[in-house]
């Protein structure tokens, strides 16, 4: 009796695995609703925007605000990865889309991070993670492309000017490797990468996205989605705790 057992890859694809024994040493895909996937969107925003009254307003004095708005970033980073690896990206020409939103919006979201500033910022540096976001975009597509070496300068270079460095960056290529084909090293490095966090964050809370990512794939929620809302909202927000800042001043 034949020991060859069906597979389905994440694209669909159904494949012959040799034995019993790899079938079950594969590791599961992930897979959500859209409709989860915009309510973990807006939960990152809401945990962004606690992170960012509490920095820019309270001087970082509100522990449990910057405990959670640790999250943010690996959810941010695990639904954009996961929205790119789905098949059929590349043809429909969802990076470049992604890429001139990103840049559009990090560049106007600029004038309040930079005016707002703080203790982990000099000037201009870091670019603000819309920029961290375009620059793991465009990584992405320059593998996808199998364009290696200019994806490996844009790592080296972009890694060094955005928020959350090369650690951020690595996240994401990992999930998205994860995503387009799930196997130990890339979940190995994506785990790695995001308690790594820990050198900016100074904390492990960005690993509580793990599970609350993994517990999202149980559940089908019901959550429209409003195409332009994240890109506006980021510059928006901060542009409203300017104001907020320039006239009531910082709660210390």
């Amino acid at each position: 009796m034949s020991s060859e057992l069906k597979v389905r890859r994440p694209d669909g694809a159904i494949t012959g695995s040799s034995t019993k024994h790899s079938a079950k040493c594969a590791l599961p895909s992930l897979v959500m609703a859209g409709g989860t996937i915009e309510a973990l969107k807006w939960l990152a925003l809401i945990l962004m925007t606690g992170d960012h009254v509490n920095r820019f307003l309270f001087n970082g004095t509100v522990a449990y605000l910057f405990g959670l708005g640790r999250l943010a970033l690996p959810i941010f980073v695990f639904v954009l990865a996961y929205n790119l690896a789905r098949p059929g990206q590349l043809e429909r020409g969802t990076y470049p889309r992604t890429m001139k939103r990103l840049a559009v919006f990090g560049a106007l979201a600029s004038v309040p991070f930079i005016a707002l500033g703080d203790l982990l910022h000099a000037g201009w540096w870091p670019l603000n993670v819309l920029f961290s976001l375009l620059v793991l975009t465009t990584t992405l597509y320059l593998v996808e492309r199998d364009d290696l070496l200019a994806a490996g300068i844009l790592f080296l270079v972009g890694g060094s000017l955005v928020e959350y460095g090369w650690l951020g960056l690595t996240l994401g290529l990992a999930i998205w490797t994860y995503c387009k084909q799930p196997s130990l090293p890339a979940a190995g490095v994506a785990l790695l990468a995001c308690a790594g966090l820990w050198l900016t964050n100074d904390n492990f809370w960005a690993l509580a996205a793990v599970p609350l990512i993994l517990a999202a794939t149980r559940v089908n929620l019901h959550v429209p989605r409003l195409r332009w809302a994240f890109y506006a909202y980021y510059p928006l927000h901060l542009g409203v705790i300017w104001l907020i800042r320039s006239v009531v001043g910082v709660a210390a």
